[in-house]
């Protein structure tokens, strides 16, 4: 999004026509033979071929897999990545190599943008834009590919285009990047869905469901222009959290229901109407939360493996703080963002999970990889004992002289 937005952005830009292009199965028809003749003397060439041909078993019975690659598989996105390589070539995109704008594509040139099968180009003019689609149908042509020429259109900026889930529109000259009505709509809809599956259970259980799709979805859209979708979206919250608790207490009163699970849970924040529950304390994230940032693009020469960029990386690390707690934060902060037991980093984020989904899946996996220890410093010569904690890998923690990584806090000295 924030490569759209230096492209677009301004009342003097001139990349204001969009060729919103759309594959057609594009993970179902992509070509095995060309795929793998990309792939040359690649040493897991073979066992990719393997992959590809193994077929798939539906139903107990196994269909030959001629062509495509299984859409959600692990290695998927990664071939697709590689039969598409040289889209940008093709579509007639060119950089300036040398001089204080190297990186930047030269002016009459139009701009790719793509991830994975989903691709727009910026063109100066619609014939410039159709022109890129013509050169585009006959690259896309040897590797079994095709435009979907229903959803793929030609399209100017003030209309607005909906990409990866946000809508790219200019008012007035001005560029705005929002959350898409879709993406919206399907929140909305999904977080009704639980509500009403959870009927019956209890705040705890509602807290487990919820938080995860709130903390996700919300860091997802934290780079876009997004307050105000986010103050939308936790009134409807809020009203859902609200009719659960007239289904859980039909012969209570409203007031009884507003004092047992509304109260000002988050002691950071000067706000009484957050949901929680009264018996642990814990409460219901809200999407305005989440502080909106601007995500800064890598630089066109930045490879995560350069061990010579060390510093570039650590950098992009301190000044991106992830989607965490505050007290995670504080010690992931203190720490450098390093396990004190193994001295490794306790989180890989080079590249940003590209979808809301994605981001529920890496928190999950996040809380689940990393715990707060507990450790008793105790000073010199003196009984005085204070508790402090400190991140470390779960599995790391596992290793400890124990080997259970349950043992009381540790003694440590000051």
């Amino acid at each position: 999004m924030q490569a759209i937005f230096v492209t677009a952005r301004g009342e003097t830009c001139r990349r204001q026509w969009v060729l919103d292009a759309d594959l057609a199965a594009a993970f179902d028809q992509l070509d095995h033979d060309y795929l793998l003749g990309q792939l040359g003397q690649f040493p897991a060439r073979e066992r990719v071929r393997q992959w590809l041909k193994a077929g798939v078993i539906e139903r107990g019975r196994i269909a030959p897999t001629e062509r495509g690659s299984p859409q959600g598989g692990v290695i998927s996105p990664a071939l697709m990545n590689v039969a598409l390589h040289g889209m940008e070539q093709a579509a007639g995109v060119r950089y300036i190599r040398t001089g204080s704008n190297a990186g930047t594509a030269k002016p009459g040139s139009p701009v790719l943008v793509r991830y994975a099968d989903d691709l727009i180009a910026l063109c100066h003019s619609r014939e410039q834009a159709e022109q890129v689609k013509v050169r585009l149908v006959s690259w896309l042509a040897p590797r079994g590919l095709a435009f979907n020429e229903d959803k793929t259109r030609v399209v100017h900026l003030d209309e607005g285009v909906d990409f990866l889930g946000f809508n790219i529109r200019r008012y007035r000259g001005k560029l705005l990047i929002k959350p898409s009505k879709a993406a919206v709509k399907r929140i909305r809809e999904r977080l009704s869905a639980e509500m009403r599956a959870l009927r019956g259970c209890n705040a705890q259980l509602v807290l487990i469901r919820l938080n995860p799709i709130i903390r996700g979805w919300s860091a997802y859209y934290r780079h876009a222009v997004s307050s105000k979708v986010f103050n939308a979206l936790d009134t409807h919250v809020w009203t859902l959290t609200y009719k659960w608790a007239k289904f859980t207490h039909p012969h209570k009163s409203k007031h009884w229901i507003i004092t047992q699970y509304f109260g000002a849970f988050n002691s950071a924040r000067k706000d009484r109407w957050v949901f929680g529950d009264r018996d642990s304390g814990a409460y219901l994230l809200k999407f305005s939360w989440a502080k909106i940032t601007r995500h800064t693009l890598v630089k066109e020469w930045a490879s995560p493996d350069d061990p010579a960029l060390t510093g570039y990386w650590a950098t992009r690390r301190r000044r991106g703080k992830p989607p965490l707690g505050r007290s995670r934060l504080r010690l992931l902060q203190a720490q450098h963002g390093r396990c004190p037991l193994c001295g490794d980093l306790l989180l890989y984020a080079e590249h940003e999970p590209r979808h809301p989904d994605e981001w529920e899946q890496w928190i999950t996996a996040t809380r689940k990889a990393i715990r707060r220890q507990a450790i008793v410093i105790t000073g010199p010569g003196t009984p005085d004992e204070r508790t402090a904690f400190r991140l470390t890998h779960t599995h790391c923690q596992r290793r400890q002289p124990d080997g259970t990584g349950s043992a009381p806090a540790t003694q440590l000295p000051a």
